[in-house]
């Protein structure tokens, strides 16, 4: 980075710092299995395509229109369809988190990492400020934040902080965070895996065009176990309004930050 080059970057956690393929969307298609009676389990391509549409980042929210999906396709009205939000978000949970809330033994013990460590200690080297913006609890994502990847007490907005994404807000919050009162950084980077991380980055442009805002797009590794739904994926991205899409967040280094801030 250069003197003049002052750079944030933001960044989501599922998908981009740890495998969710095996646990929050494993824990989806539990979830719409156990309430069609076995009747559905959506695949990864079907959670993708509902991701696709913007606003499903909430996987709460995302197992629940599933759900009422399933039984639309069957013949019934949505009003007729009789869900309790609360039983999904337990039942949810008993499979991520685990039948032991004190200590954990769900599927969010085997995540796999997708970041090291030492990749934050040379962005803040490089005197770039780093911190995270996203729709997994603040349990889940400290969690694998600093019991996991050792951090110490990063700069965190989690689900009960800010509205769901794409609305912005939770993107503000984090920045006027790490800028505490400093100079406003020129450049926003917000790294995401999905078309709502996309749409978040758009609409915080609009709301405030005086920075360099640059959403970049890191392929879960689900949709990377062939190169025609890697490259459909990434395409997705781009449409969204992706500046770059990499295969893994670690590609995005300070030389790729310096040169997408020109």
């Amino acid at each position: 980075m250069t003197e003049n080059t002052k750079a944030i970057v933001v960044f989501d956690i599922d998908g981009v710092i740890r495998d969710v393929s095996g646990s929050y969307r494993r824990a989806i298609s539990d979830t719409v299995e156990y309430f069609t009676v076995s009747a559905y389990r959506p695949t990864p391509v079907d959670i993708d395509n509902l991701k696709s549409e913007g606003i499903w980042n909430n996987d709460w929210e995302a197992s629940q229109e599933l759900i009422y999906r399933h039984f639309m396709s069957q013949g019934q009205q949505r009003e007729q369809v009789q869900l309790d939000y609360q039983k999904i978000v337990t039942y949810f949970q008993s499979r991520y988190r685990g039948t032991d809330s004190e200590n954990w033994n769900g599927y969010i013990c085997h995540e796999p990492l997708l970041a090291q460590p030492g990749y934050f200690q040379e962005l803040t080297k490089s005197g770039i400020a780093w911190g995270f913006f996203s729709g997994a609890t603040r349990l889940s994502a400290n969690y694998v934040l600093e019991k996991r990847l050792g951090l110490q007490s990063p700069v965190l907005i989690a689900m009960e902080d800010a509205p769901s994404k794409p609305d912005p807000t939770g993107l503000f919050a984090t920045i006027n965070i790490l800028e505490n009162g400093s100079d406003q950084k020129q450049t926003v980077v917000y790294v995401g895996d999905t078309v709502a991380d996309m749409y978040t980055v758009n609409k915080a442009k609009v709301i405030d065009n005086s920075r360099t805002w640059l959403g970049v797009g890191v392929l879960p590794p689900h949709v990377q176990e062939t190169t025609e739904r890697r490259e459909a994926y990434a395409q997705t991205l781009m449409k969204a309004g992706a500046k770059i899409v990499f295969n893994n967040v670690q590609e995005l280094t300070i030389k790729t930050i310096y040169t997408l801030s020109l």
